[in-house]
């Protein structure tokens, strides 16, 4: 089925975290659905070459600062005249390493970031569009919310908590407003380049599916929770994992993504990208 079935033609889009990455993937398969897309993230150079690519418009900003989301909603429904879809991209890894070494204030700032922005964007579009008019919220997870792994506790845990927050909010927001997540494994992702790039062949033959995630295997299945195509479904998480939940029963041995992420560290504290389920 095409996207040209999806039902998003002229439907005004937020995604968060929009320039690279997931977020970028996310913004192009809605573009190409026909969807007016409204993008978001803190570099103002990517953000307007990304919404000039797209057709659509761009707001630079921190997610993490309270103040964007309320921007952000006000932007979108001046250029757009409406909001349907919010997605939830924009992330940040940090503090990476073990819990009992993580520095309180970027604790603090996981959960800002992870949590509170996609809450505090949900609640702006909410007064000003979708308690009115209803529409679609997909907030994107990780495989990681669902177990343990090494040095990623402060993100998946926070992840954890936006997954808890996804199903509250789909049953406070119904029936006219939908809400659902995706979880990724691990994608061909910039900020997740210290996992995969010296180690992909070994990490892609621990799959079931034999291979990394590509960012627009993530896009996919956020556009389709988002159209009418998924329109009885709220309160759920689409796990797109390449088979990483089930690789116990395909293959034995070590996980080579936690032999990564013991042996390597991500870059610079950064918000905006995705880090892969661990």
């Amino acid at each position: 089925m095409t996207s040209s079935s999806y039902g998003l033609r002229g439907r005004a889009v937020l995604v968060t975290g929009g320039t690279r990455g997931i977020g970028r993937a996310v913004a192009e398969a809605f573009a190409g659905a026909g969807a007016l897309v409204c993008v978001s993230a803190r570099d103002a150079g990517e953000v307007a070459l990304v919404a000039e690519e797209l057709g659509g418009v761009g707001l630079a900003g921190d997610v993490g600062d309270p103040e964007h989301p309320r921007a952000l909603t006000e932007f979108a429904l001046r250029a757009f005249g409406r909001i349907d879809v919010v997605v939830n991209n924009a992330a940040t890894n940090q503090p990476y390493g073990p819990l009992m070494e993580a520095d309180p204030d970027a604790w603090r700032t996981a959960f800002a970031v992870n949590v509170e922005a996609p809450l505090r964007l949900v609640q702006c579009a909410w007064r000003a569009w979708l308690r009115e008019h209803g529409g679609v919220v997909v907030n994107v997870c990780t495989e990681g919310a669902g177990h343990v792994g090494p040095n990623v506790g402060a993100y998946s845990t926070s992840k954890a908590a936006l997954l808890h927050l996804t199903r509250q909010l789909a049953g406070e927001l119904a029936p006219g407003v939908r809400v659902n997540s995706v979880s990724p494994g691990l994608v061909r992702t910039d900020l997740a380049r210290f996992v995969w790039e010296h180690g992909e062949e070994a990490v892609a033959a621990g799959l079931p599916l034999g291979r990394i995630g590509e960012p627009a295997d993530i896009a996919r299945a956020v556009l389709w929770l988002a159209s009418d195509q998924a329109e009885w479904i709220t309160g759920a998480d689409l796990l797109v994992d390449g088979g990483t939940r089930v690789r116990a029963a395909y293959a034995s041995g070590g996980y080579a993504v936690h032999d990564r992420l013991r042996s390597s560290a991500p870059p610079a504290p950064s918000a905006g990208h995705h880090l892969p389920g661990a």
